[in-house]
């Protein structure tokens, strides 16, 4: 069995565990002063947001290893890191707008980061559909895409240092007081582990497929 098989159901295990025990943790963290209890939203909204962010970048890297090298591997890396992007891009974009309706009175505001954040998660949703119905080629076509959301999710995060916008800067999360930061640090690795495991299991069965694909490939010339 190799090490990646091995890794993986412990990655799952310990991030079930920390996922288990992120909300007591929530619900011990002090209110903000502010925003009150909407604000635990932070908890989820945060980590789920630099996961996707971080599975941008992770497509990104592949698909131009890919366009260079063309390698298998780099490729099967760079849909799975897409998917993830699309997914965890979800639960980034549901609980934002849940967030700033009762933070900021509406449920949506065109500004720098929200909109780039929307653009990204669609660029995203567009590479995976390339490589879905783009027929012949589409794998390039595809990492090309990719490449441009890599080049973009550095300005969703550093968006709200450039221009003034509803968001707190980059700045809020590195200066959290001691009863936040711990919890948010806990879901922010819970988030990352579980990206990791999940990337680590969509890889194993990409490969698997590409391998009986050969393999099926190797049984029509023998007929």
């Amino acid at each position: 069995m190799s090490a990646s098989r091995l890794l993986l159901p412990v990655l799952l295990l310990v991030a079930l565990v920390m996922f288990g025990r992120a909300p007591f943790m929530i619900e011990a963290a002090p209110l903000e002063s502010t925003m009150g209890l909407v604000q635990k939203i932070f908890y989820f909204h945060v980590p789920s947001a630099i996961t996707s962010l971080l599975a941008a970048m992770v497509c990104g890297l592949a698909s131009l290893v890919y366009l260079v090298r063309r390698r298998p591997l780099a490729d099967f890396v760079a849909l799975a890191a897409a998917e993830l992007a699309v997914v965890f891009g979800i639960v980034m974009l549901i609980s934002g707008p849940l967030w700033a309706r009762k933070a900021w009175g509406i449920w949506w505001q065109w500004e720098a980061r929200l909109t780039m954040a929307l653009v990204m998660w669609m660029i995203m949703v567009a590479y995976l559909l390339l490589r879905r119905f783009g027929g012949p080629g589409s794998e390039v076509m595809a990492a090309a895409t990719g490449v441009f959301a890599m080049v973009l999710a550095p300005f969703v995060y550093w968006s709200v240092n450039i221009w003034r916008t509803l968001h707190p800067s980059t700045s809020v999360v590195w200066s959290l007081p001691e009863g936040m930061a711990g919890p948010f640090a806990w879901c922010a690795i819970a988030f990352l582990l579980l990206f990791a495991a999940l990337m680590t299991l969509r890889v194993q069965i990409e490969s698997t497929r590409a391998a009986l694909d050969d393999a099926m490939l190797a049984l029509e010339d023998r007929r």
